[in-house]
């Protein structure tokens, strides 16, 4: 047995697909196929079952895939730190991000990062929050930006910063009227929310439980930007969180913010990693990066609703210069 057929099993198991297996390893299938074989027989039992169209682990498979997944981690581990021995801030970083927190916290901190570890090379793995887990404790991420809590004795979670809830309500709505509201005022109401399996979902859920609102059934988005288009042509209201309105996302003019005077509803993000990991130390530095983030980056302000005054047309007169 060694770690190179270790690997092949890996992606085999990753791919569910010998020919995708084999092109995630940079080799041909039937060299794929024939080191899956060797070790099977060296272990002595069957690791998949093979279809016509389909490949499924067996139990055994699933087993070993897992114990696998974590000594090529471990190898990787080693590398990393005698890598970073000798330069600290170089190399690659895989970093996931869950898809209502990427697109609007990056534009911010991608410039501050390349110009404090001009070495570094950034991956990035836009992901729900379930998947980056996953990742993580399997090695295949270094880190992730996930929304607290998390419960795991494995992982180190580093807090950053707290991002609060705008309400957006169509420009039609009652609400619309309004500079901020109470929490209470969401009694009663039904908000536009997000499918299942996504973070954001979970904490909109926990604000209307706080605040005896109700989730619109008929209607769930794969999007922020779905949700956004949804508010924008008046089919509900929903909670966002306030990066998504910041520049350099263009302001609809078809929406109203309104902030909350109490309550404050929010959510607090972490950069999490492995406990074990060899890159805890400059993840720490990393992290610091986003925390150096201006503070009024996430302060929801009284002007999100204010426009550039028209541009002021020339009257017509009759009287001829």
């Amino acid at each position: 047995m060694n770690l190179r057929d270790l690997r092949y099993f890996v992606a085999l198991a990753d791919h569910k697909h010998f020919g995708r297996a084999a092109a995630a390893s940079f080799v041909s299938q039937p060299t794929l196929s024939t080191q899956i074989r060797k070790l099977e027989e060296e272990l002595g039992v069957a690791l998949v079952e093979r279809a016509p169209r389909k490949v499924m682990l067996t139990p055994a498979g699933r087993d070993i895939a897992e114990r696998a997944r974590r000594i090529v981690g471990e190898v990787e581990q080693m590398r990393e730190a005698a890598r970073r021995s000798q330069d600290p801030e170089a190399g690659t970083v895989r970093l996931g991000l869950f898809p209502t927190l990427g697109p609007y916290l990056l534009p911010h901190v991608v410039p501050g990062i390349r110009a404090r570890f001009p070495k570094l090379e950034l991956l990035l793995v836009e992901e729900k929050s379930d998947v980056i887990l996953s990742r993580l404790r399997e090695g295949r991420l270094d880190a992730g930006l996930l929304a607290l809590p998390i419960h795991d004795d494995q992982l180190h979670a580093e807090f950053l910063f707290e991002e609060p809830f705008l309400l957006a309500v169509p420009e039609s709505h009652p609400f619309a009227k309004r500079d901020s509201l109470s929490i209470k005022d969401l009694a009663d109401q039904r908000l536009l929310l997000l499918e299942d399996g996504h973070c954001l979902r979970d904490q909109a859920l926990d604000v209307c439980q706080l605040a005896g609102a109700g989730e619109m059934r008929d209607f769930q988005a794969t999007s922020l930007e779905t949700l956004r288009q949804m508010v924008a042509a008046d089919v509900g209201i929903t909670l966002l969180p306030t990066l998504a309105v910041k520049p350099p996302v263009a302001r609809s003019n078809d929406i109203h913010l309104l902030g909350f005077r109490d309550s404050h509803p929010s959510r607090q993000i972490a950069m999490v990693w492995r406990r074990s990991s060899a890159m805890a130390e400059f993840l720490q530095k990393l992290a610091s990066v986003f925390r150096a983030l201006p503070e009024e980056l996430f302060t929801p302000t009284a002007d999100f609703n204010k426009l550039p005054a028209p541009a002021a047309k020339a009257k017509k007169t009759g009287k001829r210069a």
